[in-house]
């Protein structure tokens, strides 16, 4: 249905990831998932979930008293409602978030979303399954995101910056692996590359470590 989502859980919390990190923000996130990237930290997420009503959300999201709404997943646009419900949130002035992995069209996401969008490096098993054509669909408010797992995933993820144009304008973030590369040995790698890049750690995990629902 196109007035509900299925959603594995939701609550306010301090968003973690982005430009918009350390911001009060109520999290969305949807159920169901495309992809089996090898460092996934949210698996609870593929299956199950509960259906619920968008008056039932955007109810709970007004009480929460949050300007930021970040909606991810698991895939959140494997749902044909996510649009629709973007469109709702944005029309109550929120600032809306949509965090994807790279693999469907952001296109279908309405004007004034934040696109974060995610390229899958070589150590995540699913480095082909970046959609083209997303590049040509990014906004100057829209994010790029490489997790990066290796060496090899950062030089791969900044020829892929080379490769496609990216222009330096775009917000580009590197993130490591947890436990896979040291965030020192990441930003060393970012100096001595001179890259244009924002060093992205996850401040949820470093508050709250890993934990559900924060």
């Amino acid at each position: 249905m196109n007035d509900s989502l299925l959603v594995c859980e939701f609550f306010k919390s301090i968003q973690g990831e982005s430009t918009h990190a350390g911001r009060t923000c109520v999290l969305v996130r949807l159920s169901g998932c495309n992809l089996f990237c090898s460092y996934c930290d949210t698996p609870y997420a593929r299956y199950g979930g509960k259906v619920v009503s968008f008056e039932a959300l955007l109810e709970q999201i007004e009480a929460y008293s949050c300007g930021l709404v970040a909606i991810t997943g698991g895939e959140p646009l494997l749902q044909q409602g996510t649009a629709a419900f973007a469109r709702r949130l944005l029309a109550l002035g929120k600032t809306v978030l949509v965090e994807t992995n790279g693999s469907l069209d952001i296109g279908v996401l309405p004007e004034g979303c934040i696109r974060i969008v995610d390229v899958k490096c070589p150590s995540s098993g699913e480095e082909h399954s970046f959609l083209e054509r997303n590049i040509s669909r990014l906004r100057r408010s829209d994010e790029l995101k490489f997790v990066l797992g290796t060496k090899e995933d950062f030089d791969w993820a900044l020829a892929f910056i080379e490769r496609h144009d990216v222009p330096e304008n775009q917000t580009v973030l590197f993130s490591p692996v947890a436990g896979k590369v040291s965030p020192a040995d990441l930003a060393r790698w970012i100096l001595d590359a001179n890259a244009t890049v924002r060093l992205q750690l996850q401040l949820h995990k470093i508050i709250w470590g890993e934990r559900r629902g924060v």
